[in-house]
This record gives C-alpha cells, sequence and structure tokens, in this order.
C-alpha cells in the first residue's frame, strides 16, 4: 500500500507538465472570458474532438430520461420516500434568500419546472455550453454568498469543505495557465428546478469545470446524483489556499482494496491490464471521458456488471468497500449518508469491483463500483491543461450515480402525490 508521504510526492509532480503558454491555445483563452472561450467549441470547432463529444452528448440529451442500468432494464421498487432527518426548513428559508435577489431576468433563467429535461444539461468541461441560471462569478457578492449559503445548509460538512475545495483548485489551475476568467474560484452556474418548498419535490444544480451537483430535495430526503467531481491538479502548492488537496482518500482506499485481493480475485477485478489497452471496444476510450462510463449526459447508459463480487471478499475487505462508498456519499448529511450505506451494503451480493491499469504504488488506475442502487467511478486522466501525455496521479476525475432511475430523484417522484387538486369551480 503507498505511503502518505508517496501520495505526496506523486500529487505534487504536476509541476513537471505545466503547459507552454505561449501556444495559440492558451493565447486564446487568456484573452477570453467564459462566453468567448464558449465560443471557441460552440461557433469554431476547436478543440475538434470535444466538439464531436457535445454533438453526441447532444443526441443523447433528445432521448427521454430512463436511468443507467446493467442490463437495459430498470429495476423497480428499489428506493422509497422516507425521513432523512434533514432540515429542510433552513435548506427552504436560505433558497428564498436567493430567490428574492434575483431580477426578473435572471429568475426566468434559475427557477426552471422541477420536470425540466435541463436537469441532464451539466457537463464538466470548462467551456460553458449550457448557459443556464446564474453564474457566480457574475454576481454580487451578497447574492454569490447567499447561493453559497443554500450549498453549505444543504450539504454535509465535510461535503460542502470539498466543493469548496474543488472550486479553489479550478481556480489555481486557472492561475497556472493564465485562464482566471473562465476557470476561478467562481465559474459555476446555479439553477433552481421547481420552487422551494418544505412539502413538495424541488432541487437545485451547482455546475461548472470539474465539479456538477444535482440535488432532488422532498421533504426531509435528499437525493444528490448524479455528481463528478475532479481535479488537474488535485493539490494546491502555492498561494492562500496552499495545502489544499482532494480525491486522495478515494485514490488511497481504492488502491489498498486492489492490492488486498488475493490473485484470482484480482484476476476477476481487472478487466483491462494497460490504461488504454488494445483490446478495448470502440468507444471504451474516449478523450474527455476516458475510461469513465457514466458521465455527462451518459443518463441511459447500459454498463453490464463486470470484475469481482463485493459479497465473496472477507469482511475486511467489504469493510474497505464500505470506507470507499463513504467517500462518494460524503456530500450527503451524516444520516443521509448512513441510511444510503446500509441501502448499498444490503446489495453487496450484487456489487461488482472492477479495475483497469496496474495495482502498485505508481501505477495510474481506473476503478468502478456497480450495483442496483449505486455506481461510482475513479479515473486517473492524462492532461488536458497539463502536458502528461499519459494518466497520472495528480490528475483526477471521479463520478456517482444511481441507476435504475435514481439520478434527479426520478424514482422518488413518481411516488409523490400530486399537491394541486384537480377540481376546479369558478367562484362568485
Amino acid at each position: 500500500m503507498t505511503s502518505t508521504e508517496k501520495q505526496d510526492a506523486q500529487h505534487g509532480q504536476f509541476r513537471q507538465y505545466l503547459p507552454d503558454l505561449n501556444t495559440p491555445r492558451f493565447q486564446a483563452i487568456t484573452k477570453n472570458d467564459a462566453y468567448g472561450h464558449a465560443k471557441e467549441l460552440l461557433e469554431h470547432h476547436r478543440p475538434p474532438w470535444l466538439y464531436g463529444l457535445y454533438v453526441h452528448w447532444r443526441k443523447l440529451f433528445e432521448e427521454p430520461f430512463k436511468g443507467v442500468t446493467n442490463d437495459g432494464t430498470i429495476r423497480p421498487n428499489l428506493f422509497k420516500l422516507r425521513d432523512e432527518g434533514l432540515p429542510i426548513s433552513a435548506i427552504v428559508a436560505a433558497a428564498n434568500t436567493i430567490t428574492l435577489q434575483l431580477s426578473p431576468a435572471q429568475s426566468t433563467k434559475t427557477i426552471l419546472h422541477i420536470d425540466s429535461p435541463e436537469w441532464r444539461s451539466w457537463s464538466n468541461p470548462e467551456f460553458l455550453l449550457s448557459n443556464k441560471g446564474i453564474r457566480l462569478d457574475e454576481l454580487t457578492p451578497q447574492l454569490r454568498d447567499s447561493v453559497l449559503a443554500l450549498l453549505k445548509t444543504t450539504l454535509s460538512p465535510e461535503g460542502y469543505a470539498k466543493a469548496v475545495s474543488a472550486m479553489r483548485i479550478n481556480h489555481f489551475l486557472g492561475t497556472l495557465v493564465h485562464a482566471e476568467r473562465v476557470m476561478n474560484e467562481y465559474s459555476y452556474n446555479f439553477v433552481f428546478f421547481g420552487a422551494a418548498s418544505e412539502d413538495r419535490p424541488w432541487g437545485f444544480s451547482f455546475y461548472g469545470h470539474h465539479l456538477c451537483l444535482s440535488v432532488f430535495l422532498y421533504r426531509t430526503q435528499i437525493v444528490v446524483s448524479p455528481w463528478f467531481t475532479g481535479a488537474e491538479p488535485n493539490l494546491i502548492d502555492a498561494g492562500p489556499w496552499t495545502g489544499t488537496r482532494i480525491l486522495h482518500e478515494e485514490e488511497r482506499l481504492g488502491l489498498e482494496l486492489m492490492q488486498s485481493l488475493r490473485e484470482g480475485e484480482r484476476e476477476r477485478a481487472r478487466v483491462y491490464e494497460r490504461m488504454r489497452d488494445e483490446r478495448m471496444p470502440k468507444g471504451r476510450w474516449n478523450h474527455d471521458d476516458q475510461r469513465h462510463l457514466c458521465g455527462a449526459y451518459r443518463d441511459n447508459r447500459v454498463v453490464p456488471y463486470e470484475g469481482v463480487v463485493v459479497g465473496t471478499l472477507s469482511p475486511e475487505q467489504q469493510g474497505l468497500v464500505r470506507k470507499i462508498l463513504g467517500q462518494y456519499l460524503l456530500y450527503l448529511p451524516e444520516k443521509s449518508r448512513e441510511l444510503k450505506l446500509q441501502d448499498c451494503e444490503e446489495w453487496f451480493g450484487e456489487t461488482y469491483f472492477s479495475w483497469i491499469g496496474g495495482y502498485g504504488d505508481d501505477d495510474p488506475f481506473y476503478y468502478r463500483i456497480q450495483s442496483p442502487v449505486v455506481i461510482v467511478e475513479f479515473d486517473h486522466h492524462s492532461g488536458v491543461f497539463l502536458t502528461n501525455a499519459e494518466p497520472a496521479k495528480f490528475h483526477i476525475h471521479t463520478l456517482l450515480r444511481t441507476p435504475n432511475a435514481g439520478d434527479y430523484g426520478f424514482a422518488l417522484r413518481s411516488q409523490i402525490e400530486g399537491g394541486v387538486p384537480q377540481e376546479y369551480v369558478l367562484e362568485g
């Protein structure tokens, strides 16, 4: 198992891969704001690989939502309405503080219908591809702080700290490549779905480069799914936030689990030996998602089970799986997190752990944990802004999905009775 010291050194290696800022790409991003940068992709189709992926995303977006599955069939009755102890009154009050400050134009863009398909139009690249809601770096300090206060009230303290760290690391990357107007601490959009209510369903989306959160709320229950969290690099080594780091626990625990498996178990878990393996079918790897299967717009993807069944592992190894899932459920408040962990443990007999890449201390890798009630993915990436051509420990992407229509709270919505009486008679 890799030591903390070795892990620190691996994450600090990013400075060997700082780009040449005199190239046309970086000269352009330095001059642009978020809107000019988006035109580079949407109008000039640069870079072409990402534009091609964006076109594919929009085709996927045209499909009605179904949900991620392992075989194409939604399994019913997996998710129930329940009391998770959420402080819904405080959350609604924080939401109302935002809406009271919105101008009419901002309200039109920011308060969408609870069933709006725009729930699904988030994406994690730095390009502003879906300009809905309000953008934090354009707001008054009071309104911006109100949005952050809603996040803080809704998420766990640990989850909020993780989100803020991801935003600060995004800012740090912006300073490294002189693109602060495109990537900064507040280069994130926020949008409501439905009106904030203590007894009706609603939610919100918070999204931008390397941080995308979809939050559904109903009474005292919460769903934070799908979400995406990444970092390039994952460590700040200079400036006011020196020492900020994320995603190292997910990395350490995943490697510890893989290294703890017996030889036969490792062989079953390891789907591909190389990070870009010649045995991979077409589409198993792409420039943006690389090895991820359940990223942006992949709301209906069929992801077959592969790997080793968690229920066949030792109690200690199952404990490691629980710790990994605990990290991926960190955005949830404590009671909600524990209930969700219990849901996951009940399905360990149908939970699969799979791996791509090496499993030595220095090897980059990908892993996935998948069951009927959760999918989490971890991937070491090659450089996007940094110049490492091969995946490296300092560029990490992670995500969580709730399969079988659990994303965006869809599986719960069908269980909620209508709140407006159908009967109507004109009075007077």
